[in-house]
């Protein structure tokens, strides 16, 4: 199927000589301690944000994707054996996740408020 809709691209600006010159970014350049300043916000906002039950999924999802392909790979069991096995971790790795990333937020929003 045809893509209908067509992503918008930049235009290319061609010299004489048939070099290209790209558009540069536009804005104010970041400086260093502006960068940091932004980074460490950022990584202040993700550590206020409580966990769910999505993202122990996602992370369980990769670990177990991971767990069962090196007991393939390593250990030469069975593909029917490693795809068992990931299952299990999964549903084991699931609740562990996201009771250890709860009880690590609790420990942080205690500190937080100890320091106020």
């Amino acid at each position: 199927m045809a893509q209908t809709k067509r992503k918008r691209t930049r235009k290319h600006r061609g010299t004489p000589a048939g070099t290209i010159e790209r558009a540069s970014r536009t804005g104010s350049s970041r400086t260093r301690t502006d960068a940091k300043q932004i980074a460490r916000s950022r990584r202040e906002e993700r550590m206020r944000r409580p966990p769910t039950w999505r993202g122990a999924l996602n992370r369980a999802a990769i670990a177990a994707a991971v767990f069962g392909l090196l007991v393939v790979v390593l250990f030469g069991r069975d593909v029917i054996q490693g795809v068992l096995l990931a299952a299990f971790m999964l549903v084991l790795y699931i609740p562990l996740g996201y009771y250890t990333d709860l009880a690590i937020y609790r420990f942080r929003q205690r500190r937080v408020a100890a320091k106020k």
